[in-house]
């Protein structure tokens, strides 16, 4: 039952973000389609699901969509400055940055941030290190770079996912 509620909750919620409406006829709409949903692949979602919508998670993932936001306009300006201005010299490679994350998919979550913030892209993670194509290496210390890339994602995600 549980799976249900869980999986009907996301569809509800995916079907409000979307739509962007909370019009009577809108949220019916979206609350038959999401228990449509819900009863066709309910099933198929984990049973950790509902401990994941606990108020604190749901604090910290709020907090952590401002971090993310406020990370990618960094990271977006940086990059256009480096366009717009082709002679700031840039180094890019590939560096290790260790985290202290221990779920694959709270890795997976801080591997996807990285990687949607401009300048860096994420390549593997191997066991506790993630290898990062970084547009310019500043320092290949892991305890820098873990600072410098993933740090203010890392405090987040692990609030979320563990």
């Amino acid at each position: 039952m549980s799976k249900f509620i869980f999986s009907f909750i996301i569809y509800f919620a995916f079907w409000l973000a979307f739509t962007t409406s909370l019009q009577t006829d809108e949220v019916i709409a979206g609350a038959l389609v999401a228990l449509l949903m819900a009863l066709l692949t309910g099933k198929h979602f984990s049973d950790d699901g509902m401990k994941n919508l606990s108020p604190r998670k749901l604090w910290y993932a709020l907090l952590y969509l401002f971090v993310f936001l406020w990370e990618m306009l960094k990271a977006n300006l940086d990059v256009a400055r480096r366009v717009i201005t082709p002679k700031i010299p840039i180094n890019p490679g590939i560096v290790e940055v260790p985290t202290k994350l221990q779920s694959n998919v709270a890795k997976l979550a801080l591997a996807n941030s990285i990687t949607l913030t401009p300048g860096t892209l994420t390549v593997d993670i191997i066991d506790d290190k993630l290898y990062i194509h970084w547009i310019d290496v500043r320092t290949e210390d892991p305890e820098q770079t873990f600072r410098q890339i993933s740090g203010v994602f890392e405090k987040y995600i692990k609030e979320i996912f563990e």
